[in-house]
């Protein structure tokens, strides 16, 4: 079948190109350009093919076989500004463009059952600095990558109730970079040398699953429940080191690894207005339960051990968002949205420089014949995570190396750009 080789062909390209990119805790909502012109308002909505991320069930709207394949472009920057005993110290962070890729497709089986297939990334980050700056011993660059492929099937109950599951399978890479402290041995005893580079690589696999349920009340309300697991992912890999003086605190044998990675579950609501065939608004909220997220840890074959304390707080999200269609082929979208905060400052770091974000969002889209464009702009602000009090590894308890005494993250900003095509068979 054609579609199924359209699908094959996009989703190999992303499960090539993994998402990484910053987003409140390191989760991601970048699943489709139509989805983030309405700031995620897709979970009571679920009319298009990308519903498979949002909320599968209501797929059961969508006649015969339909795909969707995309990418988004998301540039974060920001600054950290920390308090040393050397005075003010501020890097910003090196520019980059990170890619997040997403594929769907959907098939009609009957006039009750629907078969889907969604493969994009829930959750990703990315964030490096100068090897040489300030809080090196914590950390230089960080490339967390995940991809879900998400086979569904939805089931129309009656013409009012849709249900749907889906079974996730995720696969997650780490890689992380930091210094670590060297000294010398001489006549003047031991003094501080050159640093040590340290690189962590590791990836593996999780399960989890997803369910959803869409209520279409009349022709105007619609309401959407989507329920995403949780998935531990159980992770191996190497670790690297790479000597430059002659002492060092910890070995520095390149050895095998372990950890785990534990991503959290979540419940969204979305509640849908159609006043007029062109227009419609949806309200929607997203709980995400980051207090799971407890430690991430990794354990290394030559003693070493990375302890890394998160103590979370759950998280949520609110979003409202509004679609307009001037002309039959035409749509126009916008959105907003409002993260609460989850970091625990008492154990934040520089992997996640981010408590909380807020965002607004334009989309546009046309259609000709069974092809549908869409595109979509994001800016987030992103609100600073403060250094004052945290425990972590490399920043506080590095006083007599670098000096820090705290600080924090400031003008902090992610811009994002998606394009998606979609086409009806």
């Amino acid at each position: 079948m054609k579609a199924l080789r359209v699908v094959g062909l996009w989703v190999a390209l992303v499960l090539g190109v993994a998402s990484s990119a910053m987003a409140e805790g390191f989760a991601l909502t970048e699943w489709s350009a139509r989805g983030l012109g309405l700031a995620s308002g897709m979970v009571g909505r679920a009319d298009d093919v990308s519903a498979i991320a949002y909320n599968a069930a209501g797929i059961t709207q969508l006649p015969g076989v339909q795909v969707m394949g995309g990418m988004g472009l998301i540039a974060p920057m920001g600054t950290l500004s920390l308090d040393t005993k050397y005075g003010k110290a501020e890097t910003t962070t090196k520019p980059a463009v990170w890619a997040a890729p997403h594929a769907y497709a959907s098939w009609q089986l009957n006039d009750s059952l629907w078969l889907g297939l969604g493969v994009f990334s829930r959750f990703g980050l990315g964030n490096s600095y100068d090897q040489n700056w300030t809080g090196r011993y914590n950390l230089y660059s960080v490339n967390l990558q995940t991809v879900s492929a998400v086979p569904t099937l939805a089931w129309k109950i009656n013409d009012m109730f849709s249900v749907s599951a889906g079974l996730e399978i995720m696969n997650v890479n780490l890689t992380t970079q930091q210094k670590i402290p060297g000294f010398n041995f001489g006549a003047a005893g031991l003094t501080p040398g050159l640093d040590h580079d340290a690189e962590v690589q590791a990836s593996g696999w999780g399960v989890g699953g997803h369910f959803g349920l869409h209520a279409r009340l009349n022709d105007e309300w619609s309401i959407g429940l989507a329920y995403k697991t949780q998935v531990t992912v159980n992770a191996y890999g190497e670790g690297k080191f790479e000597r430059n003086s002659t002492l060092a605190q910890v070995s520095l044998d390149d050895c095998d690894l372990h950890g785990t990675v534990q991503v959290p579950d979540s419940l969204a609501l979305g509640i849908a207005y159609k006043p007029l065939d062109n227009l419609s608004f949806e309200v929607g909220a997203v709980w995400t339960r980051w207090s799971t997220y407890n430690s991430l840890n990794i354990y290394m074959d030559n003693g070493n051990q990375s302890i890394s304390h998160k103590n979370w707080n759950d998280g949520w999200n609110f979003n409202a968002s509004v679609e307009y269609k001037p002309l039959d082929w035409w749509s126009l979208r916008a959105g907003f949205w409002y993260e609460t905060p989850v970091i625990n400052e008492d154990h934040s770091d520089f992997m996640v420089p981010s408590n909380g974000r807020t965002a607004l969002t334009l989309g546009t889209g046309v259609e000709w014949n069974d092809f549908t464009i869409d595109f979509a702009y994001c800016h987030m602000w992103i609100n600073p995570t403060s250094y004052d009090s945290t425990d972590a590894s490399g920043i506080r308890d590095s006083f007599q190396l670098t000096g820090i005494s705290g600080g924090n993250s400031k003008d902090t900003v992610a811009n994002i750009y998606m394009l998606s095509f979609g086409y009806k068979f």
